[in-house]
């Protein structure tokens, strides 16, 4: 279930840094699909993990940025003096995703437990047709627009002309570069997972590198015939939970901690979800370069949430467009594309996956991480997120 993934993160946090249970103040998660047994699902993983159950934990949801929402929450606790330090993270178990029976087949059950004599229940069950049986299941499509996620990447790419070509190009480079860090003991936060039943997963199992020759094969995914999504230039459905430790500065060193990085400015922005669904990052990074007096060249190392390849490069078109930045945003110039030889470098969410509720987490440890082992000071993340909306936040090294 999912809170015992995310209790997982949460033990392999504790076992990583030591930190005493007693000192933690809130735990904070974010989810997508929630667990109906299990709704505060942050709650349920620290009292399996061991923590105090003094420890008050909350769950939180904004689609593919909830384990963001979760982090920027913290900083929040910690600035206005409520708690000194924080869990945040985030889980998702793509896997078993609750499944409903249809409204009239609901409706029933819950009628023929009010029906009081035989009579009463006889004639509810003689209304009974065999389409009540038709169960209802989670799609990841726009509520308000009724539109697939898939859909709209595959629109978005074509208003960007965005070639088939060029996606699967951007999709084997995150391949690449995912199998070439987990190779080279870059992906060093995987804690190994034991699957009831099953075996024991050590690492991202989704990481395939293949060739375009073979991913041209592949037919459109979501748009047919002519689209240009398809599943190898797509993130594909993900397990996976995320935890980290988040704690004011003197807190840290009066611990004895040696900090990785600083969580410095957030912004979250919102357009359209209907013609701009995926752009949240276009619209955020110059917002959150402004906010820390920065621009795109301070810029160290880069890490975008990757829902499709077209959504990625329409992103890199939209952020290199005067016309875009004048037209759509009401700015004077664009911002810029990011350079590509700092974007991504240990791959994304195309080869890593993407757990809804936990990505956000993993993006801001990678840039962490590329940070301590590149020497650079600054990261920017950022992400799109379903409804619309999308998140930057600025990460920098902590100094040596």
């Amino acid at each position: 279930m999912p809170h015992d993934l995310a209790r997982a993160a949460l033990s392999g946090l504790l076992h990583r840094t030591n930190v005493p249970k007693e000192v933690v103040d809130y735990i904070i998660f974010g989810t997508v699909i929630q667990e109906v047994k299990t709704s505060n699902v942050a709650r349920e993983a620290a009292l399996g993990a061991g923590f105090s159950d003094k420890t008050p934990a909350h769950t939180v949801t904004m689609a593919c940025i909830s384990a963001n929402q979760a982090m920027t929450t913290g900083v929040g606790l910690i600035a206005s003096g409520q708690s000194d330090v924080i869990v945040a993270g985030g889980v998702e178990l793509m896997s078993d995703v609750p499944i409903r029976h249809s409204r009239k087949m609901r409706k029933m059950m819950l009628d023929l437990n009010k029906a009081k004599t035989l009579g009463q229940r006889l004639s509810l069950i003689s209304k009974f047709r065999l389409n009540f049986l038709t169960p209802e299941l989670p799609a990841v499509a726009e509520f308000s627009t009724s539109e697939t996620m898939g859909h709209s990447a595959d629109r978005l790419a074509a208003s960007f002309a965005v070639s088939r070509l060029e996606q699967d190009e951007y999709a084997l480079r995150s391949h690449r570069l995912a199998k070439k860090a987990q190779d080279e003991g870059l992906l060093s936060d995987v804690v190994p997972f034991k699957v009831p039943g099953k075996e024991t997963v050590t690492k991202d199992n989704g990481i395939r590198p293949s060739s375009l020759e073979q991913m041209a094969k592949l037919k459109p995914a979501f748009v047919k015939p002519y689209g240009t999504v398809t599943a190898a230039n797509s993130s594909f459905l993900t397990d996976g939970a995320s935890a980290m430790l988040i704690m004011a500065e003197d807190k840290a060193l009066a611990m004895g901690y040696k900090p990785k990085a600083y969580l410095r400015d957030f912004v979250y922005v919102s357009q359209d979800p209907k013609d701009q669904l995926l752009l949240g990052p276009t619209y955020a990074t110059p917002k959150v370069l402004e906010k820390a007096g920065l621009t795109l060249k301070d810029i160290d190392a880069f890490e975008f949430h990757e829902a499709f390849s077209g959504q990625i490069l329409a992103n890199f078109k939209a952020m290199d467009s005067d016309w875009f930045a004048q037209n759509y945003m009401g700015r004077k110039t664009k911002v810029g594309a990011p350079p590509l030889e700092k974007f991504n470098n240990w791959g994304g969410s195309l080869s890593l996956g993407h757990p809804f509720g936990a990505t956000g987490c993993r993006l801001v440890m990678a840039a962490a991480n590329r940070l301590r082992k590149e020497g650079g000071q600054f990261g920017l993340v950022a992400a799109c997120a379903a409804g619309g909306q999308g998140h930057a936040m600025i990460v920098e090294a902590y100094p040596k």
